[in-house]
């Protein structure tokens, strides 16, 4: 029995029809002048109106999503007079806030570079892994290929995010990739390998040469597990359900700590830190222009406005990136990661009459964009009950390609999410459409992890710089391992070298001011913490394409 309406099946028997004619003949990839037009046009980047340019602080100027710019002209959560700085419940070394993988590499790291456990504080505002890293499925990439190099990495990388990356931060990421998949495994990651023992290589949308390394699909759920077992062993302390809503700074400029909250007691926390590490993710659950999202529960974009209150430079805000195969039937997982990983393998993207209309790895933006083209340009699309719009990504070509069982064997946790309502993903395809997945840009960040702020330190999706203005895929897992490694490492460092002066919390007065003279009048409070959907119907899908 088929979880798919009959009208519904009707097309797949179309896509079965025509498999063997694309499995012949393929699609070719865009040219450039192709693949600009095709953005510029159907991108939800370039779409007028969703954005504006942001009017306080030291980014003054930049162009955002109107849902990133309300977080940043915003009121402060906290008022000073109601913080008692006096009355300190954690005084450390290391602050690192957030707890996914570049939480838990920062933390590590400070421990392996000479912090004692107890000076190291963790702060989760859900649970411990608690984070898209866990989420991730496809795999991570590293250029640890005989036939691949550091240098090819870098171009497909500088490429795929249209030039605009840092390349100092590229240069990092790409010639510490092999050592992090090295230290994973010395660690306990269970990677992927071919019978003699070498590592399981598979390409990616954008890429020149196959370096995605994988742990079926649930790679970063992999690493997670690794992580947070050494994290736990080492007996770092760490605390959950417990927010960072303001940072504090010193007398003498410096980043000092954060206030905390805890939800569960209702009452605010002083943690007095020599390093900050924000390490508090990307803006999945602000929901930029109605789309639905890949991203866990607690993907606020919280450390934005933390580091913004402080005076930290931001950039590429201006990019979102929409992931070209998220769920859009069943209902119940709308939005929901159809990972790149299928593709890779041989599902090709096909629209209602079968025909395949993309190449199937192209970069996401230009994926996505053609996707979007085909449901509401050419019509070409299936309509679900709800009225979202979806194309076919025809799975069951995997096990024609690779052999039967080659679904259950490699994508166990795409092939039980479809089959929780009746959809064998061996036998028919998926309905999917581009998902809101990955905050490209974010707080800037030198090869150091360094913020524009003395004493504030960032790794991971907070950050902007690394992956420009479109994300290659499996560059995320890297860069959380790379770039945490590395701010822990120098979190550390500085820890062993700075005192911290007298606290203060004047920059929440100089950033009500900066709200006042830009003559901003708001009821809004920022960080979200936790996103809201009281009020409105869960499952209401508000995308306005045209």
């Amino acid at each position: 029995m088929s979880g798919y309406p009959d009208y519904m099946q009707e097309s797949i028997r179309l896509v079965e029809k025509t498999r063997s004619e694309r499995l012949e003949k393929g699609y070719p990839l865009m040219s450039a002048e192709e693949k600009s037009e095709i953005l510029k046009k159907w991108h939800p980047d370039y779409k007028e109106g969703t954005k504006r340019l942001l009017k306080i602080g030291p980014s003054a100027g930049q162009l955002m999503p109107h849902e990133v710019a309300d977080i940043l002209e915003a009121h402060p959560i906290i008022n000073p007079k109601d913080i008692d700085l006096t009355d300190i419940s954690f005084d450390l070394d290391i602050l690192i806030i957030g707890a996914g993988g570049a939480g838990l590499s920062a933390a590590l790291l400070a421990h392996e570079s000479g912090i004692d456990p107890d000076r190291i504080l963790m702060v989760q505002k859900l649970r411990l892994g608690d984070a898209n890293s866990k989420m991730s499925q496809g795999g991570i990439q590293a250029a640890d290929g005989t036939d691949d190099s550091p240098t090819r990495h870098f171009l497909d990388i500088m490429g795929g995010g249209r030039f605009t990356n840092k390349p100092e931060l590229v240069e990092v990421l790409v010639k510490e990739g092999p050592d992090v998949i090295k230290w994973h495994e010395s660690l306990g990651v269970m990677y992927d390998k071919n019978p003699d023992g070498t590592m399981k290589l598979e390409a990616g949308g954008g890429t020149s040469r196959r370096r995605m390394h994988s742990c079926k699909d649930y790679t970063g759920l992999e690493i997670t597990r690794v992580l947070v077992d050494e994290f736990l062993n080492r007996e770092i302390p760490y605390v959950e359900f417990t927010a960072a809503v303001e940072l504090l700074m010193d007398d003498k400029g410096q980043v000092a700590g954060s206030v905390l909250f805890n939800m569960d007691s209702d009452e605010y926390l002083v943690a007095k830190a020599k390093s900050t590490i924000l390490a508090t993710g990307g803006f999945g659950r602000l929901h930029i222009q109605g789309y639905e999202t890949t991203n866990h529960y607690g993907a606020t974009a919280d450390g934005l406005p933390l580091a913004y209150h402080v005076g930290a430079y931001l950039r590429d805000l201006d990019s979102t990136q929409f992931h070209p195969t998220g769920a859009a039937y069943p209902e119940q997982i709308v939005g929901q990661l159809a990972t790149e990983m299928l593709r890779s393998r041989g599902a090709q993207p096909v629209n209602k009459f079968g025909q395949l209309f993309v190449h199937s790895l192209e970069t996401r933006d230009a994926e996505s964009s053609a996707i979007i083209r085909e449901c509401y340009e050419r019509n070409n699309g299936i309509i679900t009950p709800t009225g979202m719009r979806g194309v076919w990504l025809d799975t069951p070509l995997i096990d024609l390609i690779h052999g039967s069982g080659t679904i259950e064997r490699e994508f166990s946790a795409m092939y039980r999410m479809w089959g929780k309502f009746d959809i064998d993903i061996r036998r028919e395809p998926m309905l999917v459409f581009p998902t809101l997945h990955y905050q490209n840009g974010g707080v800037e960040i030198n090869t150091k992890c360094e913020t524009s702020v003395p004493g504030l330190y960032a790794a991971g999706e907070v950050c902007g710089g690394v992956h420009g203005k479109n994300r290659l895929m499996g560059n995320s897992q890297l860069d959380l391992y790379v770039f945490g490694r590395r701010a822990g490492r120098f979190a550390a460092e500085r820890a062993k070298k700075i005192e911290i002066g007298k606290l203060t919390l004047d920059h929440v007065y100089r950033y009500e001011r900066w709200l006042s003279e830009a003559g901003i009048k708001t009821d809004r409070r920022a960080p979200l913490i936790l996103p809201e959907y009281r009020g409105k119907r869960t499952l209401e899908h508000k995308i306005k394409i045209l």
